[in-house]
């Protein structure tokens, strides 16, 4: 901990007490209040430790959120175990949802920007982590995500590439910039530029393939927004990384 500056050594003693104080606010309210609103709340609270901290402290807020919801939120109270397959579900999803949002507010802190903390955001990437749990089909998950991003950044057109990279497309980056070649292209003044726009996935740090997103007319969405469409591509490369492509091309 010595070896940590100030504002980190504070995160991480946040990411261990600010899930417990949240689950024992809403313990008055957990018969009223769904498990995924509760779940949702307790992530909320994992951006804001990763926000103030680094990866690390938003790692151990997801892990103490998902302990604490078990054992304040969920059947048998006071216990940490689970008899519902519901909340099971519900509590796994806030442990993933939970480590894939912190890194994305380490980023964000990086980038010194706002953290994602808007709902419709966080449902999605919460819907998206659960049906990569679930579908039993990658090309489900690629379905799903291409239908997100055309909804997300008002895109014309979305489709989904597999397979080897052709061309040198203007390129949307991991942190949310967008690259034309090797030059960074100031999307936030000049607006998308000319053509598709490819936005890769990878699983496992392989790569599994790409949207070719072709923006709408409307203008660019905020970093916000990017920033959660490069997150939806990353759950569809772990989807791909697990199960493999079934289509081609």
């Amino acid at each position: 901990m010595t070896g940590y500056p100030l504002r980190d050594r504070l995160a991480l003693v946040a990411g261990l007490v600010a899930p417990f104080l949240v689950a024992l606010v809403l313990v008055p309210f957990r018969t009223d209040l769904s498990r995924t609103n509760a779940a949702l709340i307790l992530v909320v609270v994992v951006v804001a430790v990763a926000a103030l901290g680094n990866r690390l402290a938003g790692a151990l807020a997801a892990l103490s959120a998902a302990a604490w919801f078990d054992f304040f939120l969920t059947r048998p109270y006071q216990t940490f175990d689970i008899t519902a397959s519901g909340d099971i579900e519900t509590g796994v999803l806030l442990l993933i949802v939970g480590l894939i949002v912190s890194q994305l507010a380490a980023r964000a802190r990086r980038l010194e920007v706002i953290t994602v903390t808007d709902a419709g955001y966080l449902a999605r990437l919460h819907e998206t982590a659960d049906l990569a749990q679930s579908a039993k089909s990658s090309d489900t998950v690629v379905d799903h995500v291409r239908r997100e991003l055309t909804e997300l950044l008002d895109l014309r057109g979305c489709r989904f590439e597999y397979g080897t990279l052709m061309g040198q497309p203007p390129r949307l980056e991991q942190n949310g910039n967008v690259a034309v070649g090797r030059r960074r292209w100031d999307v936030d003044a000049s607006g998308w530029p000319d053509g598709e726009i490819e936005l890769r996935t990878y699983g496992n740090g392989q790569y599994r393939g790409r949207f070719m997103l072709t923006p709408g007319p409307g203008p660019v969405p905020p970093l916000q927004a990017r920033l959660v469409a490069v997150t939806l591509a990353d759950q569809t490369g772990a989807a791909l990384n697990t199960a493999g492509p079934t289509k081609d091309g």
